[in-house]
């Protein structure tokens, strides 16, 4: 039989062991509570910006004889704010006989004293003379470009210019430049003060037509030329026709067969004979930036009219292949990881090919704005890529891919030291 005081030290026992049990049972659903809700640590977010391209320049085939000059507005953001001035030249700077090209200057000092107030004002009409109609034998003898002039004929100024301009009719610069001043003395004077106002101070006049080689100019000076009579409507448009037909003269073309190749709609060729081939031109080029790029320039000294001609052509290509589709990223690109302490993993993604319309050199910035997931799902947006060159942005979007899986029970069990962090 077993004593009532053994009977209470094993009371006494159990009643502490189970203490023991139910603290301990206690302690252990606290920490497994505890580790199943925890606050996960942050998963590591690692970027890396996609390289931006290098750009090399455009090549400007340049003529190797004589002169040439180009001049460009509208594109300043991509080639800056000289490129209104001597862009891109080559050859020396120094006068060089511009031959029929002192035709659009004879024009610019008619107009300058008779002015037409439009593109279609056919202005005064004026009645040639027998003195008017003798210039066709005399340029005739000189070997000059020459057009009909019937004695007693009339004309309006407007189709007088086009047939001193188009077919390029040295008669008829003479004829209408002694017209408007009365004589060829004053005409000089007249084209001698309309030089120095316009600060043309390298341009020598000697005679109307160019057909006298010290009817000299330079590049810089016929850049700033072709500018003011690209200004001048009724130049512009005459300039810029191909062929025309008018009573006296007849049917004529233009001496400038450049005109609607590559956007060229002007201006005046010359030449003298071998190595003094010019052409002084503009153009008009929509290169798909907004408002087409105009283009002013000029080849002086060509050996041959077909050489000056490829020679045009090769410096507006320069501008017009200048221009491209710059490739930027790849669709589903990689540009960061995301990984967790638990060892789930993803990547981000730039979400859709991107690509930027520049010019040449222009340089290519790129910034890339990422935030933090709210879900770290597949998909998910986190944030951007943008692109800039000259005027253009380009931007893509930046995804989740993979997503991030939870970790399981078990990881949050064995882990406490991750989740204490």
């Amino acid at each position: 039989m077993v004593s009532p005081q053994r009977r209470a030290s094993r009371r006494r026992a159990w009643i502490v062991t189970a203490i023991v049990v139910v603290a301990l049972l206690a302690g252990t659903g606290g920490y497994v509570g505890w580790a199943l809700t925890a606050p996960l640590p942050e998963p590591v977010i690692t970027s890396q910006e996609p390289r931006v391209p290098a750009m090399n320049p455009a090549p400007f085939m340049l003529p190797t004889d004589g002169a040439a000059a180009l001049s460009v507005s509208g594109g300043e953001e991509y080639f800056g704010p000289e490129a209104e001035g001597m862009w891109v030249t080559s050859g020396s700077g120094e006068p060089r006989p511009i031959a029929s090209i002192s035709k659009l200057i004879t024009a610019l000092v008619i107009l300058d004293a008779h002015p037409l107030t439009g593109a279609d004002d056919p202005g005064p009409t004026i009645t040639f003379t027998k003195a008017a109609h003798d210039l066709y034998d005399k340029y005739y003898v000189m070997g000059a470009t020459i057009a009909a002039m019937p004695t007693g004929s009339s004309m309006s100024l407007h189709d007088a210019l086009a047939t001193m301009l188009i077919p390029s009719a040295s008669n008829y610069a003479e004829a209408i430049s002694t017209w408007a001043f009365g004589s060829q003395w004053a005409f000089l004077q007249a084209t001698r003060i309309w030089l120095d106002e316009h600060g043309l101070t390298d341009t020598t006049i000697y005679e109307p037509t160019g057909i006298d080689p010290r009817n000299t100019s330079t590049p810089a000076d016929l850049i700033a030329i072709a500018k003011l009579a690209a200004a001048n409507p009724a130049i512009a448009q005459i300039t810029s026709t191909r062929a025309l037909t008018l009573p006296g003269p007849g049917p004529m073309v233009n001496t400038n067969n450049l005109l609607g190749s590559q956007g060229i709609n002007g201006l005046k060729t010359g030449n003298l004979g071998q190595g003094t081939y010019s052409l002084l031109f503009t153009a008009a080029i929509d290169v798909g930036i907004g408002e087409p790029l105009r283009v002013f320039g000029v080849r002086l000294g060509g050996a041959t009219r077909e050489g000056v001609a490829r020679d045009v052509k090769l410096l507006l290509d320069g501008i017009i292949y200048g221009f491209q589709t710059v490739p930027l990223a790849k669709a589903r690109q990689e540009v960061g990881t995301i990984a967790t302490a638990w060892g789930s993993t993803a990547t981000m993604v730039i979400d859709a090919p991107a690509s930027i319309y520049t010019w040449s050199d222009t340089p290519i910035t790129m910034t890339m704005d990422l935030g933090t997931p709210d879900t770290y799902t597949d998909g998910e947006a986190v944030g951007t890529i943008t692109w800039t060159a000259g005027p253009h942005t380009t931007t893509a979007d930046v995804r989740i891919d993979g997503g991030i899986q939870p970790p399981t029970g078990w990881w949050r069990l064995t882990n406490p030291t991750h989740l204490w962090d």
